[in-house]
């Protein structure tokens, strides 16, 4: 049955709610590692396969295996982000043959609107006003100038040397309810590590800015 006719346009949705916005988060996560390992050759590009989002083309991975892992990885990160658990997501690659770590992803999470409740009084002086309402439009045009800017990355990052690996690390509040399956891991850190400080976008609950560290062959 199709619709009834109208000279209205039906309504768009331009209001993000607090759940909406942490699962626009956990999914831009969880499409860059897809990226990260792409771009930067982790894995093979026959084991890619291309799907629209953000109204680009983007690289998943078809790997069962790798499939798998990174889902396991998200379907935790998710509760994390929904319940304002975590304040940085870090992608690190390594060196399969030295263990090193040569490149390092940091996505910083800022929470906007921890407990956004409408005020029944008025707020007390000093304290900052709640974020505005962002259209999800806008939202998408800085996602997809961040994730442009990933894809480019490979133009100024050192080309990766031997087989390398990967590592999702996660800055968990203290009170955070943690699987046994995850561990504790040092900071993976880079050693005389360059940065570039990279894009950023922003819904009313949630800030994500990003930042990559690499280092330079043969650099000590």
């Amino acid at each position: 049955m199709a619709a009834p006719t109208d000279a209205t346009a039906a309504p768009t949705r331009s209001k993000l709610t607090l759940k909406g916005s942490a699962k626009l988060v956990s999914e831009f996560f969880e499409f860059t590692i897809n990226s990260i390992l792409y771009q930067r050759g982790i894995y093979p590009p026959e084991d890619f396969k291309a799907v629209k989002k953000y109204g680009l083309t983007m690289m998943v991975t078809d790997d069962e295996d790798v499939k798998a892992y990174i889902k396991k990885i998200m379907g935790q990160l998710h509760k994390w982000v929904t319940g304002g658990k975590i304040t940085k997501l870090i992608v690190a690659v390594t060196s399969k043959e030295t263990a090193e770590t040569v490149e390092r992803w940091q996505f910083a999470l800022e929470i906007n609107n921890k407990n956004p409740v409408a005020p029944t009084t008025p707020s007390k002086a000093g304290s900052a006003p709640p974020a505005a309402d962002k259209p999800e439009a806008e939202i998408t045009k800085e996602i997809q100038a961040l994730i442009r800017q990933i894809t480019a990355s490979v133009t100024f990052l050192p080309q990766l040397e031997g087989l390398c690996t990967f590592n999702v690390l996660v800055y968990a509040d203290n009170d955070s309810e943690v699987p046994a399956e995850w561990v504790d891991s040092d900071a993976k850190e880079v050693v005389g590590a360059e940065a570039v400080q990279m894009r950023s976008f922003s819904t009313k609950y949630h800030a994500v800015s990003t930042l990559v560290e690499y280092k330079m062959p043969g650099e000590e």
